[in-house]
């Protein structure tokens, strides 16, 4: 119930090594470091030009990096590149007016890091991704394919399995999200009020994480609406569904409806 399988279809993911010999699906965030330490195949370098700005569009293709000779055609949808009159589907584009702070930083291909992102290492981005005006990626993070990390939203030490959106204004902190919609706004809080270790209590029993920062775990399916929010420690099964300006805590089965009850008595409010 509360293995990682439980909440992610794993099959052929590649990140799905953080999830080797663990019991509790939050075992993954305590492997992030390491996997990055083991896997991260950075090609930043290159980009950066030792600069932290990138000062000119750069496109990558087939492992080469080129700073001209081609064309971007924003039109449509999504962005296309093309050089000496070929489109390339697989082409990555980042645009002069992003940072990269460091070197440790792996985009993938077909990916697109618009003006004014921040990406900060060690860091995997995968293929057709979105990183929009704005994102702030924090380090310690990995991002599966098709995934959007939108204006002003920021990640810092989580992973995104893959399809996962997170269009608009969102905080996504020590969280796994599975392939999931977040609401413009949503905040996934990741740090107790109360300085000890985030538990959980499923079913009566009570689970100590050992964890002094844990967001969420949002299983395949959950959508949030507009400024909903989720305390430390939350657990959102798959297809859940958490409702606007609604506040998740604890641990929530599959296709739940979390919905906002205020009760407020008569006298209560001046």
């Amino acid at each position: 119930m509360l293995s990682s399988h439980s909440f992610f279809d794993l099959a052929d993911n590649p990140f799905a090594g953080i999830f080797a010999g663990t019991e509790y699906v939050w075992e993954g965030l305590t492997k992030i470091k390491q996997y990055l330490l083991e896997t991260l195949q950075p090609n930043a370098a290159a980009i950066r030009r030792g600069e932290t700005a990138v000062m000119q569009t750069a496109v990558l293709h087939e492992g080469k990096i080129y700073f001209g000779g081609f064309t971007i055609d924003r039109s449509g949808k999504k962005p296309v590149v093309s050089m000496e009159g070929e489109v390339l589907p697989r082409a990555s584009i980042i645009y002069a007016g992003s940072y990269l702070m460091d070197d440790l930083i792996s985009i993938g291909k077909g990916s697109v890091v618009e003006p004014g992102a921040m990406i900060s290492g060690p860091a995997v981005i995968g293929d057709h991704c979105e990183v929009r005006q704005g994102a702030y990626i924090r380090g310690d993070v990995l991002i599966g394919s098709g995934c959007v990390i939108g204006h002003t939203t920021e990640i810092k030490s989580s992973v995104m399995l893959g399809g996962s959106k997170a269009g608009h204004f969102a905080y996504i902190g020590d969280s796994i999200l599975g392939r999931v919609n977040l609401g413009a706004g949503t905040k996934l809080a990741n740090l107790k009020m109360i300085p000890s270790s985030v538990t959980i209590t499923v079913e009566g029993e009570k689970y100590d994480t050992g964890l002094r920062k844990f967001g969420a775990i949002l299983g395949d399916g959950v959508e949030t609406g507009c400024n909903s929010v989720t305390t430390p420690g939350s657990l959102l099964g798959k297809n859940t569904l958490l409702y606007p300006n609604t506040t998740a805590r604890g641990y929530y089965p599959p296709d739940t409806f979390i919905k906002c009850r205020q009760n407020i008595k008569k006298g209560s409010l001046r």
